[in-house]
């Protein structure tokens, strides 16, 4: 089980495996990962943290404004609750295709397919053909790190929740994420991103990831030559939109920890903005 958490947690991951293209509207934001939201009614702050996903051990980090920031809230929320058992068995089911890969795509979907994955991976097509193409996609996304140790960010957070007796909740379902990535990619446009998912672009995203530089962070997200209108709204914008909408609510009853893809803070649809249109103080913790 654990596996096909990482697994889909590599997926989320990948949607950051583009080029930098420096393409932001909105201004510019200081770099931090951790942001605090007070005022507008709420008796205590609570924090929006941009994660990763996932990143290699030597690389990990979690610097003491974070720790300090999770220590005092009493709620943990990530994109998805993956400490809920039906959320896990959910998420063992869509690992698997609705149909073979091979029915799925074309045969020169499949033999570019094939290529990367003998690239990546030293495996073959036939050999996944049973899989989803986003659980495929993860394979390979784990593998661009370039390391056997990788660390996950939503299971290090939940493991301290756990010690420390915290709730731990979700913004949205596995079932209701994996939606929304099926239908804001096409085939084609997913194995475009795979042919990008190599070891050079991940470790320009990790050196971003490390200087904390959200608005970089977000251009890897909406880079226009990978990621449509289409697409940006349906990852990002209509999700932010969403969360927003839910996040008020859990805030008033108690301090909270958000940890959702730092692709989600910056950008003119981005959390961070919402928040602040919203009514509520949003400022950048830096030290």
């Amino acid at each position: 089980m654990k596996k096909i958490v990482n697994l889909f947690i590599a997926f989320i991951t990948i949607i950051f495996g583009t080029t930098i293209k420096a393409q932001t509207a909105s201004p510019k934001l200081e770099n931090s990962l951790l942001w605090e939201v007070s005022g507008n009614g709420l008796s205590k702050p609570s924090y929006l943290y941009g994660t990763i996903h996932m990143i290699c051990s030597s690389d990990y980090f979690l610097t003491d404004k974070t720790k300090k920031a999770l220590e005092t809230s009493e709620k943990l929320v990530l994109e998805v609750n993956f400490s809920d058992p039906k959320e896990m068995s959910e998420m063992q089911q869509l690992a698997m295709g609705k149909e073979p890969l091979s029915k799925k795509l074309n045969p020169e979907q499949l033999s570019k397919l094939n290529e990367i994955l003998k690239k990546t991976t030293g495996m073959t097509v036939q050999q996944v053909d049973s899989f989803s193409l986003l659980t495929v996609m993860s394979l390979i996304s784990m593998k661009s790190f370039g390391c056997t140790d990788l660390k996950f960010y939503e299971m290090e957070f939940i493991g301290q929740a756990k010690n420390r007796n915290v709730e731990i909740g979700g913004l949205e379902t596995v079932k209701e994420q994996f939606g929304i990535l099926e239908n804001a990619y096409s085939n084609e446009e997913m194995i475009a991103m795979l042919e990008e998912s190599t070891p050079e672009e991940s470790a320009k995203l990790v050196s971003t990831y490390k200087q904390e530089n959200i608005d970089l962070l977000y251009d890897f997200t909406t880079d226009k030559k990978f990621t449509s209108e289409k697409t940006k709204k349906i990852i990002l914008d209509e999700r932010n939109l969403n969360w927003v909408k839910n996040m008020p609510e859990l805030m008033k009853k108690q301090s909270v920890f958000f940890a959702v893809g730092s692709g989600h803070l910056a950008g003119e649809i981005g959390v961070i903005n919402l928040l602040r249109k919203a009514g509520y103080n949003v400022k950048p913790i830096l030290n």
